[in-house]
């Protein structure tokens, strides 16, 4: 099992720079790719970003490519989320997912693809 656990978010201005992270613990050996994705008030959970376990690989939803970036701490095994140029429509709750190597169905760009989820953390953007 991997267990993960996402801080930061709360409020926030339009225009701000908060910083989310994600650490991991557990079967870690056992990850392949980390992602954040997001789930706004009646709408489906979006994919915002995913980092390769090694750190090599980035990818972005369109929504957010240029503005957030994902990374990783090694040494704490957490993921970093750092957002900026935050607009209203970016509020959602933020989730930490994980994809396990030896897990098989969807993709690293959607929900069904990560076998692991942290509890969420809110992000309002004030306008």
């Amino acid at each position: 099992q991997v267990q993960l656990v996402e801080s930061g978010g709360g409020l926030v201005q339009a225009g701000g720079s908060p910083r989310l992270s994600c650490v991991a613990s557990g079967r870690t050996f056992s990850v392949y790719v980390m992602g954040w994705f997001r789930q706004a008030p009646g709408k489906e959970r979006e994919f915002v970003a995913a980092i390769s376990w090694s750190g090599d690989n980035t990818y972005y939803g369109d929504s957010v490519k240029g503005r957030f970036t994902i990374s990783r701490d090694d040494a704490k095994n957490t993921v970093i989320l750092q957002m900026s140029s935050l607009k209203p429509e970016d509020t959602a709750v933020y989730y930490c997912a994980a994809r396990s190597s030896t897990f098989l169905y969807g993709s690293i760009t959607n929900a069904a693809g990560y076998d692991y989820w942290g509890q969420g953390t809110q992000v309002t953007v004030s306008s």
